[in-house]
């Protein structure tokens, strides 16, 4: 790390997380109290014949008590898996902490580069002087990350004589809901071989799908959605003083809505789309734009000709005949790739994936601006999926808006006009300085991976529970990770998967979103956030997002 840090940075680096009561004295006074055996979320035959190892285990909570069965110094490796997200260096350090709490010899490693460090054996310890100078602060960079999927018996292979060579009682994956499902494949092929090494995960993503009744949240959503919310808030703020531009803002989030939900909820925008409503309502994508029109429309017959629209970074795979699109597009480039990818011109490509569309997918495709058809024809990533952050589905929706009220202008039915600005806001929010919030349940979440690990658990995931209360009612506890599965068909076979977990529509943040959004849009009801605090009242710098206030009450 840069030895030139800001002052800010060196405030926070004295900042001391708060966490549950049961784990403020370290694991030589806690004891864990084991619930009834668990089930899987779906599928649960099939889940429990992939995991006889794992599967069944009790949920596990942490209280004060006579202290943890091993004392013996440990040597743990850790690994960040996939995108960055507010409080994995607090994380680690929360592991780093609890470790030492039993005994001052244990070791923590942690791997370089993602899943694959472990691959490599590729790594660092990481000593006290590490850790304290990366504690409170954004990023992942004290170890990097990395997309590697540890999925196949020879990576696990390579996993355990990495494990071998540096004596390690445990592995840590810190990671979203591939991680954690990858983590417990790892843990029940260790198990299935006789092998004693734990594996444990750490929910990790800001997109907020990695949640449940009993996984409140994933860290690093806290921290992400105030930067977006900020930024959100300064826009209308400016929408407001000049009054001439509608704002169409991208936010992350691919397979859920709960960034856009949040930010919205926070700063009350004029329009919110939230994908999982528009699927619910198979709402097509002339529909949308007929929506966003009404408004543009009635806001500009009150002369006002500016607002806010936050638009989430996955709807357009959550439109019917666009998702439809996709799966027909994935199976021809993945059936023609060769022939695909040796014709030399866009145009070429473009009318040979057209050719091979059925006839409404070929109508839906001729339908969209060229740009977006060549966005959707793009590669795919590691998992087969369209890579939806370079589709601008916001510059999508301004072209078809714009196109729709010249139409309803020559009709003479609106006078307005529509001036329009596009952003998308992503990379922004994802290694920020953790919230005073994200910096105590990440290190929680440390802390209890610790303690999983001390209590000689593994397939298990940390959990930290109760957390609209002030952190000293913070409950700590371990879910085994095949609670959280369900069966799932990618690239052609049945897969385990953690379930993502998707904005409920019935759910009461949504409820008091679509109770206050005909009010938002037609006045300007913005809320102005300002940046995250550190210091100061409670209320403000402690708070939770309102997401689960409201789900939480």
């Amino acid at each position: 790390m840069n030895p030139e840090i800001s002052v800010l940075q060196r405030e926070r680096a004295k900042y001391s997380p708060k966490m549950p009561k049961a784990l403020r004295k370290g694991f030589k006074s806690v004891t864990i109290h084991k619930g009834k055996p668990t089930k899987a979320a779906a599928d649960v035959a099939a889940i429990k014949s992939m995991f006889p190892h794992c599967f069944g285990q009790p949920i596990v909570t942490f209280a004060a008590g006579k202290g943890a069965p091993n004392k013996a110094a440990l040597n743990v490796g850790v690994v960040l898996s996939g995108g960055q997200a507010p409080g994995g260096h607090n994380v680690i350090a929360g592991i780093y902490d609890g470790l030492k709490s039993l005994n001052s010899r244990s070791r923590l490693l942690g791997y370089l580069g993602g899943p694959q460090g472990l691959i490599n054996d590729d790594c660092i310890d990481l000593t006290g002087d590490v850790v304290d100078a990366y504690r409170n602060t954004g990023g992942f960079d004290i170890i990097g990350s990395g997309r590697t999927k540890l999925e196949t018996p020879e990576q696990f292979a390579q996993v355990l004589e990495t494990a071998k060579r540096s004596d390690l009682s445990a592995i840590v994956i810190i990671g979203g809901d591939d991680s954690n499902t990858n983590a417990c494949a790892l843990a029940e092929w260790m198990a299935a071989r006789g092998e004693t090494i734990q594996v444990i995960g750490v929910p990790k993503t800001i997109d907020g799908d990695l949640r449940n009744q009993l996984i409140e949240m994933s860290f690093g959503f806290d921290t992400a959605v105030k930067v977006y919310s900020e930024l959100i808030g300064n826009i209308c703020r400016d929408a407001c003083s000049a009054r001439k531009y509608w704002h169409f803002i991208k936010l992350m989030g691919r397979s859920a809505s709960h960034i856009t939900l949040e930010a919205a909820l926070q700063t009350q925008p004029n329009i919110a789309l939230i994908s999982e409503e528009v699927a619910e309502k198979k709402m097509t994508l002339g529909q949308i734009v007929e929506q966003i029109v009404d408004i543009v429309v009635a806001r500009a017959n009150r002369g006002r000709d500016f607002g806010i629209a936050l638009v989430p970074e996955g709807l357009i795979e959550f439109i019917p005949e666009i998702k439809t699109l996709i799966r027909e597009l994935n199976d021809i480039l993945a059936e023609h790739k060769v022939h695909y990818d040796s014709l030399g011109s866009t145009d070429q490509r473009l009318q040979f994936l057209n050719s091979r569309l059925t006839q409404e997918s070929s109508q839906c495709f001729s339908s969209l601006p060229v740009n977006i058809q060549i966005q959707l024809a793009l590669d795919r990533d590691s998992h087969g999926n369209v890579q939806v952050s370079k589709i601008d589905t916001e510059a999508l929706l301004v072209e078809m808006v714009s196109l729709r009220l010249k139409e309803i202008k020559a009709a003479g039915d609106y006078k307005g006009k529509f001036s329009t600005q596009t952003h998308f806001f992503g990379y922004e929010g994802r290694c920020a300085p953790p919230s005073n919030f994200d910096a105590d349940y990440s290190y929680s979440l440390g802390r209890v991976a610790a303690g999983l690990i001390a209590f000689g658990l593994t397939g298990y995931i940390a959990c930290v529970r109760n957390i609209t209360q002030p952190a000293d009612k913070w409950e700590a506890a371990g879910l085994p990770l095949t609670m959280l599965m369900n069966v799932e068909r990618r690239k052609g076979k049945d897969v385990p998967v953690i379930r993502k977990a998707l904005t409920e529509t019935k759910g009461k943040p949504f409820k008091f979103f679509a109770k206050h959004r005909r009010d938002w849009a037609m006045n300007e009801r913005y809320l102005y956030p300002g940046p995250i605090q550190y210091f100061g009242p409670s209320a403000v710098c402690d708070a939770p997002t309102k997401t689960l206030l409201l789900e939480r009450g």
